[in-house]
């Protein structure tokens, strides 16, 4: 009888603790408020066409579902809210870029049982101040979280998207790397 009220006491955790991790960890709205203040742009569009398509499919290893993608931009910064599939399901991430390289990247909505971890600054300050390399790599070394490898590949490729597109609308510069004294 112990036993089986502690197998229920321990999958009632398991359960609750992994339902916990699905969520909207933070409105797009909102995230476009910490981005911006309360002067939010208004969004615009970039179609994936042509190159840009080709481009765009070589980084996500697949065809984006839309053809056309919602921004928003104020002088050298933009702010993009994409969907990327981790295993089964889209992962929803805010990715902010100015003058070429990633200024913030937050998971705004996750919806996978597994892989929440990439949520936490502890891995998401990584990309920080990444930029585009010449082959679309990022050219910052991401470090994998064992158990959410999908759900890090997919914040990958939404960063390296988003910084494509940053480079599309024009807003594409890249200052130099800071050296260590």
């Amino acid at each position: 009888m112990m036993w089986i009220r502690f197998l229920f006491f321990t999958a009632t955790l398991s359960v609750s603790f992994f339902v916990l991790a699905r969520g909207t960890y933070q409105a797009p709205e909102d995230f476009l408020r910490d981005t911006f203040g309360d002067e939010i742009p208004q969004p615009q569009v970039v179609w994936l066409t042509g190159e840009l398509k080709i481009k765009a499919e070589k980084l996500l290893d697949h065809r984006y579902p839309s053809l056309r993608v919602r921004y928003w931009a104020q002088g050298k910064r933009s702010a993009w809210i994409l969907k990327e599939v981790g295993k089964d399901l889209p992962i929803t991430t805010g990715v902010v870029v100015h003058n070429g390289r990633i200024e913030r990247i937050k998971v705004l909505t996750f919806r996978e049982s597994r892989g929440w971890e990439v949520r936490y600054p502890f891995f998401t300050d990584q990309f920080k101040d990444a930029a585009l390399s010449g082959d679309y790599q990022l050219d910052h070394h991401i470090d994998n979280i064992s158990g959410a490898t999908l759900s890090v590949r997919a914040l990958i490729k939404q960063a390296r998207l988003a910084l494509l597109l940053h480079q599309h609308i024009g807003n594409h510069s890249v200052p130099p790397q800071k050296t260590s004294p």
